[in-house]
């Protein structure tokens, strides 16, 4: 492993439980255990299982009008959400893609948490501050963990977060610790998202584990989000991407949707009144050969009109399936299309998304 990469505050963990290390965001992060991403992901499925997800930004927004403050950097409804209550939310570029995806939950009248991208933190960090009015100010907390754990049996095993609702949000004291807990998590199953000092992240991590909740790793993470139809910043979401391509329109406010004081705003508008250019799709593929994320997407005679952005194998479906970008045309479920996978064609149809439907608490 490169002495270059950035370590978490499991890292020890990790080891001592034989984690599978690759480079991930700059970080060394599991991809898996000895039980595989398969088991992983059924563990996931069918009980609870701990996910390290450290290397994720985490800060602290807080002053008079902070929620105003963040519109400036999102369509999202900020200023509308309710205290103990947290958002996904979109961080836009001048010209209307997609600078981050993130969460927001409001602690306070004029206190915000955040969670944002491992690979894009640098970015988002100057970018919110840049637009702050004075006395709202945003502190990074660079010694917190995160840690999500994931699956049905979450709240049996964390009894005393039982009462959050999905996407609620608590400061309490959990198994010893001091926690900002959420109940969120990018697997499509109910659970928890857990941030915790980084000096008592390990005992924490121990704790989860004697309760019962198992080790999973990026692989299994990647499957399970895939599924569910959820976007990875890199691949389903970038700079180019707009929220309207993307399918991401529920995440604006009815409020914000024709705002103009967001970055971005025209464009997104005008794709909101006109359509955008192309559209995110779900793909099901016929076979077993999977089609990786840079899988050109052909019509049947040939002709290329898109490519696939995230692509596996789905353990739950026992299928591959797949997401990609193709024009509005072709947008319709069941639409015929050719995936490219070593220069052959692979059939796939447009499906809706998710694949596996989501199991949060409502």
């Amino acid at each position: 492993m490169a002495d270059s990469l950035l370590q978490t505050p499991l890292a020890g963990l990790h080891a001592e439980f034989l984690g599978r290390m690759v480079p991930f965001a700059g970080y060394a992060m599991p991809v898996q255990y000895p039980s595989g991403i398969m088991a992983e992901h059924n563990a996931t499925r069918s009980g609870a299982t701990l996910f390290d997800v450290s290397h994720m930004g985490q800060a602290i927004l807080e002053g008079p009008g902070a929620t105003l403050a963040l519109e400036r950097a999102t369509p999202a409804d900020i200023d509308g959400l309710r205290v103990g209550r947290q958002r996904y939310l979109l961080l836009t570029t001048e010209d209307g893609g997609i600078l981050d995806d993130a969460m927001c939950a409001r602690l306070g009248p004029d206190r915000l948490f955040l969670v944002l991208n491992a690979s894009r933190k640098h970015l988002d960090l100057p970018r919110i501050e840049s637009l702050l009015p004075p006395g709202v100010t945003l502190t990074p907390w660079p010694d917190r963990a995160l840690l999500a754990v994931q699956g049905p049996k979450a709240a049996e095993l964390l009894p005393s977060l039982a009462h959050l609702p999905f996407m609620g949000v608590a400061e309490t004291t959990l198994l010893g610790a001091e926690v900002i807990a959420t109940r969120s998590g990018y697997t499509g199953e109910d659970g928890f998202e857990i941030s915790v000092a980084a000096d008592q992240a390990e005992a924490f991590a121990r704790a989860l584990l004697a309760l019962g909740i198992t080790l999973a790793g990026l692989g299994a993470r990647d499957s399970l989000r895939l599924e569910a139809g959820l976007c990875l910043y890199g691949q389903d979401l970038d700079e180019t991407t707009s929220p309207v391509e993307a399918g991401l329109t529920w995440t604006m406010g009815k409020r914000r949707r024709m705002a103009d004081d967001f970055p971005g705003a025209d464009r997104v508008r005008g794709e909101l009144a006109d359509g955008p250019a192309r559209r995110r799709v779900g793909l099901a593929i016929e076979g077993r050969q999977p089609a990786r994320a840079g899988t050109p997407i052909h019509l049947p005679d040939g002709e290329a009109i898109g490519i696939v952005t995230s692509g596996g194998f789905g353990p739950t479906v026992n299928a591959p399936v797949a997401m990609g970008y193709v024009p509005p045309a072709q947008a319709v479920d069941g639409t015929p299309l050719h995936l490219m996978v070593r220069g052959k064609p692979v059939l796939a149809r447009v499906a809706p998304l998710p694949f596996v439907p989501h199991r949060y608490i409502r």
